[in-house]
């Protein structure tokens, strides 16, 4: 995934300025898919236009710049998003872990495996009242939330390392050598 195609992603929705896009980043799409800063985000602004991706509609006050997505920018936005690649490069910090639980001595192998239960409960706890609050101001035949889908999403994949880490831990168990 690029930075290019968050921002095509978010314009999509609508005009933003460069300080719009950011806070998005500062948001849930920062804490749970891409991170970026100004620092990156008001520089790809720039090749997007160069690129005819996107285009200025609106000038302000201290240079604030207000995008929007251009025809080819919503082009290159689909021809992305339909385009399942078939290795995606992968860092996740976590199915890392859980790779190497084992490496670990047991007792910090649990250790790490009720933590990560705890963290997954803790944020199915926060995110579910979350989406049921979504759901109960929709109205059949709205368009959902923005977001909504990679909620769920989240829900479930919290929902879903929340019971992998509760299995691991009775798996760990099935197999200890009794203490006695």
């Amino acid at each position: 995934m690029s930075l290019r195609h968050a921002l095509l992603g978010l314009l999509a929705h609508g005009p933003a300025s460069g300080y719009d896009l950011t806070r998005a980043f500062e948001g849930g799409i920062g804490q749970y898919a891409w991170q970026a800063g100004h620092s990156r985000i008001y520089p790809e602004l720039g090749k997007m236009a160069e690129a005819e991706q996107v285009v200025v509609d609106e000038a302000g006050p201290r240079g604030r710049k207000t995008y929007t997505l251009t025809d080819a920018g919503r082009t290159e936005l689909r021809r992305w998003m339909l385009h399942w690649p078939e290795q995606a490069t992968v860092r996740d910090e976590t199915v890392l872990r859980m790779f190497l639980v084992q490496s670990l001595e047991p007792d910090d192998a649990r250790r790490l495996l009720e933590g990560i239960a705890e963290h997954c409960a803790a944020e199915i706890a926060r995110l579910r009242p979350v989406m049921e609050a979504e759901d109960a101001e929709h109205h059949p035949g709205d368009p959902l939330p923005f977001g909504r889908l990679a909620g769920e999403y989240g829900l479930r994949q919290y929902e879903a390392v929340h019971g992998w880490a509760l299995w691991s831990l009775e798996r760990m168990a099935a197999v200890e050598p009794a203490v006695g």
